[in-house]
């Protein structure tokens, strides 16, 4: 009898056990399935409010994750990953010459990264012209954008991993990215991102 309530005792210990690296593993679970973006949930409650006006479209994330993962072509022509450009506030934004909402708002990023553009903020505007890959840059120089770095991505599979991860179907289309990697706010569509309407949500997003 004695030696059956050992054996009992000691199978009840080992299903606390168990039971208990359980919890702490479905715990660790909670925690990692966030992307370690529990942070950033600060930072979009202080954005939130100011997603109004010339940037009421705006949906900044109660709960933020990380962001998709992008790849494209750095300024130097070499393959980049927005991974790549942790450690700044990035307000990303996918374009191409024949959107011409796109075209729209490229003069007031340009301003944007003039006014605001630093070691602690930036702005990425990634082309996604698939052809007549010269067009872009000529368009820029004409229309004197010069402040903004060219980004490019000819196979456009930045748009395809934004499609696929939020179901975004038309250009443009930006999203805000914390120092991180963790997506603030996504926007599809257009906006004056030189209001101060704008200026105000990006200084809530880099924390100014």
């Amino acid at each position: 009898m004695r030696a059956r309530t050992i054996i009992l005792s000691a199978a009840a210990a080992l299903a606390l056990i168990a039971l208990g690296c359980g919890a702490a593993f479905y715990s660790g679970l909670g925690r990692a399935g966030n992307g370690s973006c529990s942070a950033a949930a600060t930072t979009a409650a202080r954005m939130a409010p100011l997603a109004k006006g010339e940037v009421a479209a705006v949906e900044v994330r109660a709960r933020p994750q990380p962001a998709p993962e992008l790849a494209f072509n750095g300024p130097d022509g070499q393959p980049l990953t927005l991974a790549a450009l942790k450690g700044k506030t990035l307000l990303v934004n996918l374009w191409a010459t024949w959107c011409a909402p796109c075209l729209k708002e490229m003069p007031a990023l340009d301003t944007l990264e003039k006014e605001m553009g630093g070691a602690d903020f930036a702005v990425v505007a990634i082309n996604i012209d698939t052809r007549n890959l010269d067009k872009p840059k000529a368009w820029l120089a004409e229309n004197k954008v010069t402040a903004l770095p060219f980004y490019g991505d000819p196979q456009a599979a930045t748009f395809q991993a934004l499609r696929k991860a939020h179901k975004v179907e038309g250009m443009p289309v930006s999203i805000i990215v914390d120092k991180t990697g963790c997506e603030l706010g996504i926007i599809q569509g257009p906006a004056d991102w030189a209001s101060a309407d704008s200026k105000a949500l990006m200084k809530a997003a880099i924390g100014r």
